[in-house]
């Protein structure tokens, strides 16, 4: 092997590692193929394919029969470059498998395209066993892409998202998590932030659906189906009374109406799944107490009963709320935050989204209506985007983020006009900002009040505007609460 081909099979091994959603992987498909930015992502990775293809079947006696004229470097990149046409080659029969066990719900569908799979990597040299691993790790990779590619939007935080949502499932480098980790994420624990109807439950959706699951030979299946993996739970809607049993379960007679035993969504949880528990910040101390102990110990005991149990998934939570605010206050216990916090990972507001990309707006209506009729329709879009830009109020901040726009959408596809939230408050402000603005009575206390308000409904967080207005939080604070 000649260093051009040495240097072709490590761009590859480096393009099979990259993150699908961040900048190296598109760099390094371009550097390959030679073709332009211009290009399609089909058409380059159709001229990918084909070169390939035609590189590692020139060696292919040389890997089955372990040449001797390969170092064991040379054997490696060509083992990637085998794992890489394979992975692609079959993307559009693992798209298929994902449609259709979404459809069927919790019986693991049979994997049809499996023995093809598996014969090419044993052609290759590839064991039973590192056969069987890949074909798993393939339909792993293909649903993480699949969930975080349906959170719509090019802006710069909505990219940023997709990205940390891929290293959340599988970290930074791939490599490292098929050799270490793949077995071992229950231990990395998440947190989303972000206002209410971003898309933290899409968000949390992503990573549940999209844990290793293995693959039974015998019966040509998935040990278990991916539509059953993740469990929601807002914890906002339960009393203090009820939520430890819809937590942990209970056994009959437990309590007053205990009629028959239950099982919590720690009890249901897959190996293979997570847990999502939304609006953490609402649990009390005592529940902070117990659901941290079962992230420490990854046990749990039922109310009422005696017999302790094994939680084996990942734990997704999220809040709406500025948890640094709720722990000084001592709402949020520290060593729970910390035990949960492998991760934090911040879904961004609409506004800011919409201030970043011009066609954002676009984008996500074109996935709201498709979700919507089931099928995409560009003029229907269209139409709606027009009526939107025509009537929404001016400097309109969508409070209701993502949800609010899907209720926006429903609303003007029944009625061609939507009910503004934006409260009368705020329009007075505004337009009595203009006034003072025109008139010249504006003091730099009055400037500096309102540019942090603006910064504020923009970043959500007071630690930002703090960062960005280069001023201490407590001053950014009494700004704030001076544009109230």
């Amino acid at each position: 092997m000649d260093g051009l081909e040495r240097d072709f099979f490590a761009k590859i091994k480096k393009a099979v590692f990259a993150n699908p959603f961040g900048a190296t992987r598109a760099a390094v498909d371009l550097e390959l193929t030679g073709m332009s930015k211009s290009s399609s992502n089909d058409q380059i990775l159709a001229r990918l394919m084909e070169e390939v293809v035609a590189r590692i079947s020139k060696y292919k006696d040389d890997i089955t029969n372990k040449n001797k004229s390969l170092s064991a470097e040379e054997l490696d990149l060509l083992r990637y470059g085998v794992l890489f046409y394979t992975f692609h080659h079959h993307c559009a029969s693992y798209d298929r498998l994902i449609d259709r066990q979404i459809e069927q719900g919790a019986k693991p569908c049979r994997v049809d395209f499996a023995d093809e799979v598996l014969q090419f990597l044993y052609t290759y040299g590839f064991s039973q066993a590192e056969a069987l691993r890949y074909l798993s790790l393939f339909f792993q990779l293909r649903r993480a892409f699949y969930f975080i590619n349906n959170i719509a939007g090019k802006s710069h935080c909505v990219t940023q998202l997709r990205k940390s949502l891929w290293n959340n499932i599988f970290t930074y480098d791939v490599g490292l998590y098929e050799t270490y980790l793949w077995n071992r994420m229950e231990d990395f624990s998440t947190i989303l932030l972000g206002e209410t109807g971003t898309g933290k439950g899409m968000a949390a959706g992503a990573i549940g659906r999209s844990g290793f699951i293995q693959f039974d030979e015998k019966t040509k299946r998935f040990a278990d189906s991916f539509a059953q993996t993740f469990i929601s739970i807002n914890l906002s809607q339960y009393s203090e009374s009820l939520i430890e049993s819809e937590l942990f379960g209970h056994r009959k007679g437990a309590f007053t109406g205990a009629v028959d035993s239950f099982k919590g969504v720690f009890s249901r949880c897959s190996p293979h799944g997570a847990i999502f528990l939304d609006e953490i910040g609402e649990v009390s101390i005592p529940v902070q107490i117990k659901l941290l102990q079962v992230l420490q110990e990854r046990l749990f005991t039922p109310v009422g009963s005696h017999r302790v149990e094994k939680f084996e998934g990942r734990v997704i939570a999220a809040t709406n709320q500025p948890i640094d605010e709720l722990r000084k206050q001592g709402k949020f216990r520290d060593d729970f935050y910390y035990r949960l916090c492998s991760d934090t990972i911040e879904v961004p507001p609409l506004r800011k989204r919409l201030a970043e990309h011009p066609g954002e707006l676009r984008e996500i209506l074109s996935r709201t209506v498709g979700r919507i009729l089931g099928y995409s329709s560009e003029e229907l879009t269209a139409e709606i985007e027009q009526l939107i830009e025509k009537s929404q109020p001016h400097n309109y901040h969508w409070p209701g983020n993502i949800r609010e726009l899907e209720q926006c959408v429903r609303q003007m596809l029944l009625n061609r006009c939507y009910s503004w939230s934006e409260t009368s408050q705020s329009r007075e402000k505004w337009v009595s900002f203009q006034e003072k603005y025109q008139q010249g009575r504006f003091s730099a206390r009055d400037l500096l009040s309102h540019y942090c308000s603006l910064l504020y409904e923009q970043h959500g967080t007071q630690e930002k505007v703090a960062k960005l207005v280069q001023l201490d939080r407590r001053t950014v604070k009494k700004y704030l609460q001076e544009k109230e």
